[in-house]
């Protein structure tokens, strides 16, 4: 049983998955920074100076604290029950672009993979000889004199 452990880690394709959930993982850290710190401050400073990790709906306010929370985090602190829509704003940005980012590295890949056109068979020997003879005719008849 361990053998084959062994050999299932070992395969190719155990290691190209690992690696490739492992890169996933860091390029997710990257989109998710790039969304929160690079790409929505500019868009809520647009909108008028919205902070979208601070847009949220008090559903119920919290048992050490009570309404209106400037923030997020002050409503979590106080135990408030909250719908974070901006966090979810947030959260799709990321997607998109980490989706854009993997139809552009699937696209890449496909056409990278393109088959090259085939290449002729080579001839049989019989269409060998047929060549051979044909070429040694043309040979002959170029060399006989013109009548």
């Amino acid at each position: 049983m361990l053998s084959e452990f062994k050999q299932f880690v070992v395969r190719g394709n155990v290691l190209d998955m690992a690696v490739g959930i492992i890169i996933g993982a860091a390029f997710g850290t990257i989109v998710s920074s790039l969304v929160a710190d690079v790409l929505m401050p500019p868009i809520g400073l647009a909108l008028g100076g919205i902070d979208f990790a601070n847009m949220f709906v008090t559903l119920k306010e919290g048992a050490k604290a009570a309404g209106p929370y400037a923030s997020l985090a002050e409503a979590k602190a106080a135990g408030a029950v909250t719908v974070n829509y901006g966090v979810f704003v947030n959260a799709m940005v990321s997607f998109l672009i980490v989706a854009f980012c993997v139809f552009l590295l699937v696209k890449a890949v496909n056409s990278m993979k393109r088959e090259a056109p085939p290449v002729p068979a080579a001839p049989t020997p019989t269409e060998a000889l047929l060549a051979e003879i044909r070429d040694l005719l043309k040979r002959s008849a170029s060399s006989m004199p013109a009548r």
